[in-house]
This record gives C-alpha cells, sequence and structure tokens, in this order.
C-alpha cells in the first residue's frame, strides 16, 4: 500500500458499532474479494472489498474477519484468519501480515493462519444460532459476476443448514454512511490530492491536446501523493464528448472553442473523492458557455444550501429539479409551454439534466447508504448538477463532496479547488 498507516482504532469502533447491531447469539463473517484473472497467467490489481477494510484496516488478499460477541471464549469474539505467509512468498510477492502486523493495523488480537480454519469454526458454529453473511446490495450492483463472499456463503449454507442466516449489508449500510473523524480526514486526503491534479493541468491544457495527455497529467500527480490512482473511470470529455454522460474513452483531441468536462477523483487508503469541473480549452468561455456554466454554479450553490441534516434525498432532488427548470428557462432550452406540457415522471429540465445530484460517497465512489431515511450529520455527498446541449456540443457538470453538519449547509471537501469562471480562466492564463 502507498498510504500511510491508519490509527487501528479507527476500526476497533467500527467493529463496535457493527457489534451494537447484532441479534444475540449471532456470528459474521467476512471475506476478502478474489484477485480477478485477465487472461493467461495475468491478473487484475488486488483491490480489497470495503466491507473487511471497513471493520479491520486489512488491506490483504485471501483474509477473513469473523465477529462474534457471545463467544463463549474471549479470544474468539474477534478473530482475523490470514494467509500464512513465508519466506518463499516475501521472495516473490513481498511481506505480507504477520500475527503482529495485524493486531498492529487492526486490533484484533486474535489471528489464525487459514488453515487452521475449519477447526476453529467447528467450536464457533456449535455455539451461533445465527449467521450473519455479506451480500451486496448496493441497489446499482451488477451481480452476475461469483465473488470469493458468494462462494463462501454458498459453501458455508450447505455445510450449515440448521443455522438462521441474516444479513449485514443493511447494518453496513447504515454505518458506514456515517464517516468518523478519521475517515473524514482520509477523504479530505483524497480531496487534496484531486486539487493538486486539477491546479497541474489547469496550465498544460491548451488546443490539439490529447483528453489521453490531460489523464496522463492527472494520474503522475496522483501517484506521486500516495495515491493508487483513481477512486473510478475517469472522463475528460472535450466538446460533444461531454454530452456523453459516461464517456471514458478519453482518445480525442480538444479543439479551440470547446469547453472540456473532467470528471475524476484520486483515491487515498481505499476512500474515493469525486470531483467535475470544465475548463475550456483556449482559456477563455464565450459568452454563451459561461452563462451556461454559471446556470449550473447557480444550481449546485442552491442544492448545497439544501444539503441539511433530517433532509429526505427524493424531497431534495425535487427540489433541485425547481432550480433547473428556473435556470433552463433563462438560457431559452426550454419554455413556460414545455413545462405546462411536461409529463411529471419526466419533467422537462430532463431534456438537459438527466440524472441524479447527489450520492453517498466513502470508501466506494457511489457508496453504500439508506436512501430512503432522513440524511445525518457526518454523511458525505456530491454534489453534481449538470446542463447537456449536443446540439451545441456543450455539456457542463461541476461536482464536489459534501460533509452534513449538525447544522446549517454543509463542508465543501472540494472548498480550495477552483470552480468560479473567471479563477479558471485566470489560472488557465497566468
Amino acid at each position: 500500500m502507498k498510504y500511510l498507516q491508519i490509527d487501528k482504532n479507527l476500526f476497533v469502533k467500527n467493529r463496535k458499532k457493527f457489534v451494537a447491531h447484532l441479534a444475540p447469539k449471532s456470528m459474521a463473517i467476512f471475506n476478502s474479494n478474489d484477485i480477478y484473472p485477465v487472461s493467461a497467467d495475468s491478473t487484475m490489481p488486488f483491490n480489497q472489498h470495503r466491507d473487511i477494510f471497513y471493520l479491520s484496516g486489512v488491506d490483504q488478499e485471501e483474509s477473513i474477519l469473523v465477529i462474534f460477541p457471545d463467544a463463549q471464549d474471549p479470544k474468539h469474539r474477534e478473530i482475523l484468519f490470514l494467509k500464512e505467509t513465508s519466506e518463499l512468498i516475501a521472495i516473490w510477492e513481498g511481506e505480507k501480515l504477520t500475527k503482529k502486523t495485524a493486531f498492529e493495523t487492526s486490533g484484533i488480537k486474535t489471528v489464525f493462519w487459514l488453515d487452521q480454519m475449519e477447526s476453529i469454526m467447528k467450536i464457533l458454529t456449535a455455539q451461533a444460532e445465527n449467521v450473519y453473511i455479506n451480500t451486496n446490495e448496493h441497489t446499482r450492483a451488477n451481480t452476475e459476476t461469483e465473488t470469493r463472499e458468494d462462494r463462501y456463503i454458498k459453501a458455508f449454507q450447505a455445510k450449515h443448514p440448521a443455522h438462521t442466516y441474516k444479513k449485514s449489508a443493511p447494518i453496513m449500510h447504515q454505518i458506514r454512511s456515517v464517516k468518523e473523524s478519521e475517515e473524514l480526514g482520509l477523504m479530505q486526503k483524497a480531496c487534496d490530492i484531486t486539487e493538486k491534479g486539477f491546479r497541474r493541468i489547469l496550465s498544460f491544457i491548451k488546443p490539439e491536446v490529447m483528453e489521453y495527455e490531460i489523464e496522463a497529467e492527472l494520474m503522475h500527480e496522483f501517484l506521486r501523493n500516495r495515491s493508487k490512482g483513481w477512486a473510478y473511470t475517469p472522463i475528460v470529455a472535450s466538446g460533444k464528448n461531454a454530452c456523453v454522460l459516461h464517456y471514458i474513452e478519453n482518445n480525442q483531441a480538444c479543439f479551440d472553442g470547446d469547453v472540456i468536462l473532467m470528471d475524476f477523483g484520486a483515491e487515498y487508503a481505499n476512500y474515493a473523492s469525486d470531483m467535475t469541473r470544465c475548463v475550456p480549452v483556449n482559456g477563455k468561455f464565450t459568452d454563451r458557455q459561461k452563462a451556461v456554466y454559471n446556470a449550473v454554479l447557480n444550481v449546485k450553490k442552491g442544492a448545497e444550501q439544501m444539503l441539511v441534516a433530517g433532509t429526505m434525498m427524493a424531497e431534495y432532488h425535487a427540489e433541485v429539479g425547481k432550480l433547473m427548470e428556473s435556470e433552463l428557462l433563462g438560457l431559452g432550452l426550454i419554455d413556460q409551454t414545455d413545462v405546462k406540457n411536461q409529463n411529471p415522471d419526466w419533467p422537462a429540465y430532463k431534456k438537459y439534466f438527466m440524472h441524479g445530484t447527489s450520492h453517498f460517497i466513502g470508501l466506494d465512489t457511489h457508496d453504500v447508504g439508506l436512501w430512503t431515511e432522513p440524511i445525518k450529520e457526518k454523511m458525505v455527498f456530491t454534489c453534481e448538477p449538470g446542463i447537456y446541449i449536443p446540439e451545441e456540443n456543450l455539456g457542463i457538470r461541476l461536482e464536489d463532496d459534501l460533509v452534513i453538519q449538525s447544522s446549517g449547509a454543509p463542508k465543501n471537501l472540494m472548498g480550495k479547488i477552483p470552480i468560479e469562471a473567471e479563477e479558471i480562466e485566470d489560472l488557465m492564463n497566468a
């Protein structure tokens, strides 16, 4: 890992929050992700399952966490099972966690090697009545691929059919959505790295630059600041490409007179940042481009003021729609007839602003959280309105990451990153 070691007390606190939601005589099991194959003997870089990381800080493949607060033996109430390291593994793959470093990372005192797991689990399953399994219940998840967790659950349930099975996901969605101060610090670090990348490219962008060259400059800045790279696949979309919401080819030239929409964020210690900025290729917005830009910025500023504790997200998105409707009327993109005849299920403004305004962010870019409950202090959301006008080869989206406060407007983790049109122009022409 490139990031600095995280204080293990964060993970101790996270486990306590999880345990508080368990039914009596319950055991919960969490697995690391697979290392996914590409072809031949090639694999993708390992990326840890966010839930086991959240609860233990362990960022290593083939790791399993077992939490059983009612276990008869106190040593069995928190257990890490790890792949046993060796001199051979150290030579070929590098150092792995030892029992000592696993404790220093997680605060978990009981660490066994994986080859001891079957005998230990026989003891634990005899005592447990309920088993919490960890399935992916994100509302946008693609669950076609069978994961290491899926395989483990299938085998465990076949072997222990008499237990009652419960879901960890609702608990994880609830506790992960409210961030500890240490987590907010890690997210601020990710946002600060993103800021460095953005400031770097403002002096780099010129007519005829390629989108992928901008992407390369960003990656350079991320890596040199202890990030392993992107929190998600970056979008560097010039001209008409900005009207493709998930444009990721990043292979076109940026032409004089166009605007580039850039949606990117660095990760740090597995925590995500998510930012969108739009800049003129030649360093100067046209009057029309600036008018659309400022309309989006007006919606964003208004939306931010509504992100307060107690707000229901469905109501928030409806109110943001009203702000966008007003701005689109001012730009002449829709008229009162469009509004009068609109379909309530797809309002007129959706022609030019067709996506949501905010989502949870944390260990995942589209982080887990409960959409049907009021938002709470220390939740973190993006705010990202946009206007997309294909007939003008123009797409504008602006996005920051916001921490909900106990009262008043949210704290902007990206508050130092330039966003006003004039400031961007000044920096590009300095």
